[in-house]
């Protein structure tokens, strides 16, 4: 009886750890991201601080790992466009990681092209 409910109570502790490792950020909407990341740099280059509209990274210039330390830590000064980073609420950064991690490089389907 003893080894029945240590047994259960593992599983459920188990289940909580998994539930707990998957990063909050993951839920957003990779369609949605795809789109206003796109539209950032079309911001920043009316602005004129880009040359081009076209992102600088790609989902497939890093891994999922690597997109994911930089969600966390929110470092986004690689991303360059400051002050259009700056304007983007928490669904919508949300939204960036998901298309950004879905399309990494080690990811099922990588990001073929820009």
């Amino acid at each position: 009886m003893k080894k029945k409910s240590m047994s259960i109570i593992l599983a459920i502790f188990l289940c909580l750890c998994f539930i707990a490792s998957v990063p909050a950020m993951e839920q957003g909407n990779k369609r949605k991201g795809k789109y206003t990341y796109r539209k950032v740099y079309k911001a920043c280059q009316q602005r004129g601080e880009v040359d081009s509209a076209t992102p600088p990274l790609s989902p497939a210039d890093k891994t999922q790992a690597e997109w994911k330390q930089i969600f966390e830590s929110k470092t986004m000064d690689g991303f360059g466009c400051k002050e259009e980073w700056a304007n983007l609420n928490e669904s919508q950064i949300s939204d960036i990681y998901s298309y950004l991690f879905s399309f990494a490089a080690d990811s099922p389907s990588p990001a073929k092209c820009k």
